[in-house]
Protein backbone atom coordinates (compact mmCIF):
# COMPACT_ATOMS: atom_id res chain seq x y z
CA UNK A 1 0.00 0.00 0.00
CA UNK A 2 1.36 3.40 -0.97
CA UNK A 3 -0.29 5.29 1.88
CA UNK A 4 1.37 7.81 4.13
CA UNK A 5 4.94 7.38 2.94
CA UNK A 6 5.88 11.05 3.03
CA UNK A 7 4.50 14.57 3.38
CA UNK A 8 4.64 17.68 1.26
CA UNK A 9 3.13 19.08 -1.92
CA UNK A 10 2.79 18.07 -5.54
CA UNK A 11 2.16 20.45 -8.48
CA UNK A 12 -1.17 22.23 -8.16
CA UNK A 13 -4.10 20.72 -10.08
CA UNK A 14 -7.00 22.76 -11.43
CA UNK A 15 -10.02 22.00 -9.19
CA UNK A 16 -12.35 22.83 -12.10
CA UNK A 17 -11.24 19.70 -13.97
CA UNK A 18 -11.21 17.32 -10.98
CA UNK A 19 -13.12 14.13 -11.75
CA UNK A 20 -13.93 11.52 -9.13
CA UNK A 21 -12.91 7.98 -10.03
CA UNK A 22 -15.39 5.26 -9.05
CA UNK A 23 -13.75 2.09 -7.73
CA UNK A 24 -15.23 -1.12 -6.34
CA UNK A 25 -12.16 -3.12 -5.29
CA UNK A 26 -9.11 -2.48 -3.15
CA UNK A 27 -6.94 -3.37 -6.14
CA UNK A 28 -8.54 -0.56 -8.16
CA UNK A 29 -8.77 1.90 -5.28
CA UNK A 30 -5.08 2.02 -4.40
CA UNK A 31 -3.71 3.24 -7.76
CA UNK A 32 -6.65 5.66 -8.11
CA UNK A 33 -6.07 7.22 -4.68
CA UNK A 34 -2.27 7.16 -4.94
CA UNK A 35 -1.64 7.69 -8.67
CA UNK A 36 1.98 8.63 -8.08
CA UNK A 37 4.57 8.89 -5.34
CA UNK A 38 4.18 12.64 -4.91
CA UNK A 39 3.94 13.50 -1.19
CA UNK A 40 0.46 14.82 -0.31
CA UNK A 41 -1.93 14.79 2.61
CA UNK A 42 -5.06 12.72 2.16
CA UNK A 43 -8.45 12.40 3.81
CA UNK A 44 -11.38 10.00 3.88
CA UNK A 45 -15.09 10.53 4.39
CA UNK A 46 -16.87 7.28 5.27
CA UNK A 47 -20.56 7.01 4.32
CA UNK A 48 -23.29 4.48 3.72
CA UNK A 49 -24.38 6.31 0.60
CA UNK A 50 -27.63 8.19 -0.10
CA UNK A 51 -25.47 11.30 0.13
CA UNK A 52 -27.00 14.68 1.01
CA UNK A 53 -25.81 18.15 2.01
CA UNK A 54 -24.55 16.83 5.34
CA UNK A 55 -22.16 14.51 3.52
CA UNK A 56 -21.27 17.32 1.10
CA UNK A 57 -20.17 19.42 4.08
CA UNK A 58 -17.88 16.59 5.22
CA UNK A 59 -16.32 16.30 1.77
CA UNK A 60 -15.79 20.05 1.53
CA UNK A 61 -14.21 20.08 4.99
CA UNK A 62 -11.89 17.26 3.92
CA UNK A 63 -10.92 19.13 0.76
CA UNK A 64 -10.24 22.30 2.74
CA UNK A 65 -8.07 20.35 5.18
CA UNK A 66 -5.82 18.74 2.56
CA UNK A 67 -5.89 21.62 0.08
CA UNK A 68 -6.40 21.48 -3.65
CA UNK A 69 -3.25 19.39 -4.04
CA UNK A 70 -4.29 16.75 -1.51
CA UNK A 71 -6.41 13.64 -2.04
CA UNK A 72 -9.96 13.03 -0.80
CA UNK A 73 -11.64 9.62 -0.83
CA UNK A 74 -15.32 8.96 -0.12
CA UNK A 75 -16.35 5.44 0.83
CA UNK A 76 -19.88 4.26 0.07
CA UNK A 77 -20.70 1.02 1.85
CA UNK A 78 -23.89 -0.15 3.55
CA UNK A 79 -22.26 -2.16 6.29
CA UNK A 80 -24.35 -5.21 7.24
CA UNK A 81 -22.52 -5.66 10.56
CA UNK A 82 -24.09 -2.55 12.07
CA UNK A 83 -27.70 -3.51 11.32
CA UNK A 84 -29.72 -5.53 13.80
CA UNK A 85 -32.11 -8.35 12.97
CA UNK A 86 -35.14 -6.07 12.81
CA UNK A 87 -33.47 -3.05 11.21
CA UNK A 88 -33.66 -1.63 7.72
CA UNK A 89 -30.63 -3.07 5.89
CA UNK A 90 -32.56 -3.88 2.71
CA UNK A 91 -34.65 -0.71 2.98
CA UNK A 92 -31.65 1.56 3.42
CA UNK A 93 -31.55 3.93 0.43
CA UNK A 94 -28.97 3.35 -2.29
CA UNK A 95 -28.21 5.91 -5.01
CA UNK A 96 -24.67 5.36 -6.25
CA UNK A 97 -24.88 7.43 -9.44
CA UNK A 98 -26.17 10.46 -7.53
CA UNK A 99 -23.62 9.83 -4.77
CA UNK A 100 -20.78 9.93 -7.29
CA UNK A 101 -22.00 13.25 -8.68
CA UNK A 102 -22.32 14.84 -5.25
CA UNK A 103 -18.91 13.57 -4.17
CA UNK A 104 -17.28 14.89 -7.33
CA UNK A 105 -19.01 18.29 -7.13
CA UNK A 106 -17.74 18.79 -3.58
CA UNK A 107 -14.12 17.85 -4.12
CA UNK A 108 -13.67 14.07 -3.95
CA UNK A 109 -10.96 12.41 -6.02
CA UNK A 110 -12.06 8.80 -5.53
CA UNK A 111 -15.29 7.07 -4.52
CA UNK A 112 -14.76 3.58 -3.13
CA UNK A 113 -18.02 1.61 -3.31
CA UNK A 114 -17.23 -2.05 -2.59
CA UNK A 115 -19.57 -4.99 -2.31
CA UNK A 116 -19.79 -6.81 1.01
CA UNK A 117 -17.73 -9.64 -0.49
CA UNK A 118 -14.86 -7.21 -1.05
CA UNK A 119 -14.90 -5.85 2.49
CA UNK A 120 -15.55 -9.23 4.11
CA UNK A 121 -14.02 -11.75 1.65
CA UNK A 122 -14.26 -14.60 4.17
CA UNK A 123 -17.85 -13.90 5.13
CA UNK A 124 -18.86 -12.30 8.41
CA UNK A 125 -15.64 -11.69 10.35
CA UNK A 126 -15.09 -14.05 13.25
CA UNK A 127 -12.91 -11.45 14.99
CA UNK A 128 -14.38 -7.99 15.47
CA UNK A 129 -13.63 -4.84 17.40
CA UNK A 130 -15.79 -4.12 20.42
CA UNK A 131 -16.92 -0.67 21.45
CA UNK A 132 -16.88 -1.64 25.13
CA UNK A 133 -18.95 0.27 27.70
CA UNK A 134 -19.19 3.36 25.49
CA UNK A 135 -20.99 1.27 22.91
CA UNK A 136 -23.55 -0.17 25.30
CA UNK A 137 -25.30 3.09 26.20
CA UNK A 138 -27.97 5.11 24.39
CA UNK A 139 -27.76 4.02 20.72
CA UNK A 140 -25.91 0.89 21.81
CA UNK A 141 -28.64 -0.03 24.32
CA UNK A 142 -31.30 0.25 21.65
CA UNK A 143 -29.16 -1.39 18.96
CA UNK A 144 -26.97 -4.06 20.64
CA UNK A 145 -23.77 -4.74 18.71
CA UNK A 146 -24.28 -1.75 16.43
CA UNK A 147 -21.07 0.03 17.39
CA UNK A 148 -19.03 -3.18 17.24
CA UNK A 149 -20.06 -3.36 13.58
CA UNK A 150 -19.26 0.31 13.07
CA UNK A 151 -15.77 0.05 14.57
CA UNK A 152 -14.96 -3.14 12.67
CA UNK A 153 -15.74 -1.58 9.29
CA UNK A 154 -14.16 1.78 10.20
CA UNK A 155 -10.94 0.01 11.18
CA UNK A 156 -10.92 -1.96 7.90
CA UNK A 157 -11.58 1.16 5.83
CA UNK A 158 -8.86 3.07 7.67
CA UNK A 159 -6.42 0.29 6.78
CA UNK A 160 -7.53 0.35 3.13
CA UNK A 161 -7.55 4.13 2.66
CA UNK A 162 -4.68 4.90 5.09
CA UNK A 163 -5.65 8.58 5.52
CA UNK A 164 -4.07 11.42 7.41
CA UNK A 165 -7.54 12.70 8.32
CA UNK A 166 -10.93 11.02 8.68
CA UNK A 167 -14.07 13.17 8.76
CA UNK A 168 -17.27 12.25 10.61
CA UNK A 169 -20.45 14.21 11.26
CA UNK A 170 -21.35 15.44 14.73
CA UNK A 171 -24.97 14.38 14.12
CA UNK A 172 -23.87 10.84 14.97
CA UNK A 173 -22.31 12.08 18.20
CA UNK A 174 -21.87 8.71 19.89
CA UNK A 175 -20.32 7.20 16.77
CA UNK A 176 -17.89 10.12 16.53
CA UNK A 177 -16.92 9.77 20.20
CA UNK A 178 -16.37 6.02 19.91
CA UNK A 179 -14.31 6.29 16.72
CA UNK A 180 -12.16 8.99 18.35
CA UNK A 181 -11.67 6.75 21.39
CA UNK A 182 -10.77 3.74 19.21
CA UNK A 183 -8.15 5.79 17.35
CA UNK A 184 -6.66 7.01 20.63
CA UNK A 185 -6.80 3.68 22.49
CA UNK A 186 -5.49 1.54 19.63
CA UNK A 187 -2.91 4.00 18.24
CA UNK A 188 -4.31 4.49 14.75
CA UNK A 189 -2.17 6.98 12.83
CA UNK A 190 -5.02 9.27 11.76
CA UNK A 191 -6.66 12.46 12.99
CA UNK A 192 -10.44 12.15 13.39
CA UNK A 193 -12.24 15.41 12.63
CA UNK A 194 -15.83 16.13 13.64
CA UNK A 195 -17.95 18.36 11.39
CA UNK A 196 -21.02 20.24 12.73
CA UNK A 197 -24.50 18.94 11.91
CA UNK A 198 -26.06 20.34 8.75
CA UNK A 199 -29.71 21.32 9.10
CA UNK A 200 -32.60 22.28 6.87
CA UNK A 201 -33.78 25.89 7.14
CA UNK A 202 -36.47 24.82 9.60
CA UNK A 203 -33.95 23.06 11.85
CA UNK A 204 -34.42 19.42 10.85
CA UNK A 205 -31.08 17.61 10.86
CA UNK A 206 -30.11 16.27 7.46
CA UNK A 207 -30.33 12.49 7.33
CA UNK A 208 -30.55 9.83 4.65
CA UNK A 209 -33.59 8.48 6.49
CA UNK A 210 -35.54 11.74 6.11
CA UNK A 211 -36.66 10.54 2.68
CA UNK A 212 -38.80 7.92 4.39
CA UNK A 213 -40.89 10.60 6.10
CA UNK A 214 -44.25 11.66 4.73
CA UNK A 215 -45.01 15.38 4.64
CA UNK A 216 -46.96 15.08 7.89
CA UNK A 217 -44.23 12.99 9.54
CA UNK A 218 -41.58 15.46 8.51
CA UNK A 219 -43.47 18.23 10.28
CA UNK A 220 -43.71 16.06 13.39
CA UNK A 221 -39.98 15.29 13.19
CA UNK A 222 -39.24 18.97 13.82
CA UNK A 223 -40.18 18.29 17.45
CA UNK A 224 -36.75 16.71 17.95
CA UNK A 225 -34.71 19.75 16.96
CA UNK A 226 -37.13 22.10 18.74
CA UNK A 227 -36.65 20.14 21.95
CA UNK A 228 -32.87 20.31 21.61
CA UNK A 229 -32.92 24.04 20.93
CA UNK A 230 -35.19 24.59 23.94
CA UNK A 231 -32.68 22.77 26.14
CA UNK A 232 -29.77 24.68 24.65
CA UNK A 233 -31.49 28.00 25.37
CA UNK A 234 -31.45 27.36 29.13
CA UNK A 235 -27.99 25.75 29.37
CA UNK A 236 -26.85 28.53 31.68
CA UNK A 237 -29.39 27.30 34.26
CA UNK A 238 -27.82 23.85 34.66
CA UNK A 239 -28.55 20.22 33.72
CA UNK A 240 -31.97 20.00 35.38
CA UNK A 241 -33.29 23.02 33.49
CA UNK A 242 -31.91 21.66 30.22
CA UNK A 243 -33.64 18.30 30.66
CA UNK A 244 -36.91 19.88 31.71
CA UNK A 245 -37.03 22.37 28.85
CA UNK A 246 -36.27 19.74 26.20
CA UNK A 247 -38.61 17.21 27.77
CA UNK A 248 -41.49 19.69 27.84
CA UNK A 249 -41.35 20.02 24.05
CA UNK A 250 -41.33 16.25 23.53
CA UNK A 251 -43.95 15.46 26.16
CA UNK A 252 -47.07 14.25 24.38
CA UNK A 253 -45.76 15.11 20.91
CA UNK A 254 -48.15 13.52 18.44
CA UNK A 255 -46.69 10.79 16.24
CA UNK A 256 -43.32 10.83 18.03
CA UNK A 257 -42.28 7.78 20.06
CA UNK A 258 -39.37 8.77 22.26
CA UNK A 259 -36.47 6.35 22.71
CA UNK A 260 -34.27 8.57 24.83
CA UNK A 261 -33.54 12.18 25.69
CA UNK A 262 -30.22 12.54 27.50
CA UNK A 263 -27.68 15.11 28.58
CA UNK A 264 -24.36 13.38 28.04
CA UNK A 265 -20.78 13.84 29.18
CA UNK A 266 -18.90 13.60 25.84
CA UNK A 267 -15.73 12.19 27.44
CA UNK A 268 -17.22 8.76 28.16
CA UNK A 269 -20.81 9.08 26.91
CA UNK A 270 -22.41 8.68 30.31
CA UNK A 271 -25.42 10.61 31.58
CA UNK A 272 -24.29 13.97 32.99
CA UNK A 273 -24.86 14.38 36.73
CA UNK A 274 -27.06 17.17 38.09
CA UNK A 275 -23.97 19.10 39.16
CA UNK A 276 -22.25 18.70 35.77
CA UNK A 277 -20.66 21.82 34.29
CA UNK A 278 -18.90 22.21 30.97
CA UNK A 279 -19.41 20.98 27.41
CA UNK A 280 -22.15 18.40 27.03
CA UNK A 281 -24.16 16.69 24.31
CA UNK A 282 -27.93 16.95 24.49
CA UNK A 283 -29.14 13.99 22.44
CA UNK A 284 -32.48 12.60 21.39
CA UNK A 285 -33.65 9.49 19.53
CA UNK A 286 -37.24 8.83 18.53
CA UNK A 287 -39.43 7.09 16.00
CA UNK A 288 -41.55 9.28 13.76
CA UNK A 289 -43.97 6.93 12.12
CA UNK A 290 -41.80 3.94 11.22
CA UNK A 291 -38.60 5.97 10.81
CA UNK A 292 -36.10 6.20 13.64
CA UNK A 293 -34.25 9.52 13.84
CA UNK A 294 -31.43 10.83 16.02
CA UNK A 295 -30.24 14.36 16.66
CA UNK A 296 -28.11 16.28 19.15
CA UNK A 297 -26.68 19.66 19.99
CA UNK A 298 -23.48 20.53 21.81
CA UNK A 299 -24.00 22.94 24.66
CA UNK A 300 -22.03 24.56 27.47
CA UNK A 301 -23.73 23.89 30.81
CA UNK A 302 -23.05 26.58 33.39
Amino acid sequence: MAGKIQRGKQPTRDPKVRKAVLTHTVADFEPAFWPDEQPVDNAVVMTMGALHEGHAALIRAARKQVGQDGRVAVTVFVNPLQFGANEDLERYPRSLAADLRLAEENGADVVFAPLAEEVYPNGEPQVRLTAGPMGERFEGATRPGHFDGVLTVVAKLLHITDPDFAFFGEKDAQQLAIVQRMVADLDFDVEVVGVPTVREEDGLARSSRNRFLSEEERERALTLSRALFAGRDVAAQGPKAVREAAGAVLDGAEGVTLDYLALIDPDDFTEAADDFRGEAVLAVAAKVGETRLIDNVRIIVR
